[in-house]
């Protein structure tokens, strides 16, 4: 187990997270889960995206997410970016701005091309306003367009 896990608070629906996140991340898994011995839903789960581990709690209604955490998606390529967008809006999601959604949980995600990072560094400044502009205009971030305005 990771020295630092960080735990999600669902409202009673674990299950149906862990089915969702399963069925859009290649690298998911269930390391362990419990239940109280009085009940049949799960308390609470670690589970595993792509290799990060996360403790999902039932802990009911009362905590819903905010914009204060988000997981970020790092993505090589439009494709992913696509995929990821797509599935985690999908179902009740909602896009946001700047490459963040919600999904259906209420949970926040940056879908994040991993070049962004590189040009926002690049040390010509003029280079990383124009990208920060795209970024800060964008809903779903395209790698075209950072490009285009990276390039100038």
């Amino acid at each position: 187990m990771q020295k630092i896990t960080p735990c999600l608070w669902f409202d009673n629906n674990i299950e149906e997270a862990i089915e969702f996140y399963s069925g859009i991340f290649k690298n998911f898994k269930v390391v362990i889960s419990s239940k109280l011995p009085d009940q049949t839903n799960m308390l609470t789960a670690i589970f595993e995206i792509e290799g990060q581990q996360f403790m999902g709690l039932n802990g009911g209604p009362g905590h819903p997410f905010t914009d204060a955490i988000s997981l970020t998606v790092n993505c090589d390529t439009q494709q992913e970016i696509d995929h990821y967008w797509d599935s985690l809006t999908a179902n009740g999601g909602s896009e946001v701005q700047c490459g963040w959604l919600k999904d259906k949980f209420g949970l926040s995600w940056q879908i994040t091309p991993t070049i962004v990072f590189q040009m926002l560094a690049d040390p010509d400044a003029e280079k990383a306003l124009r990208v920060m502009d795209v970024v800060m205009k964008s809903i779903k971030l395209n790698i075209t367009e950072l490009k285009a305005a990276y390039e100038g």
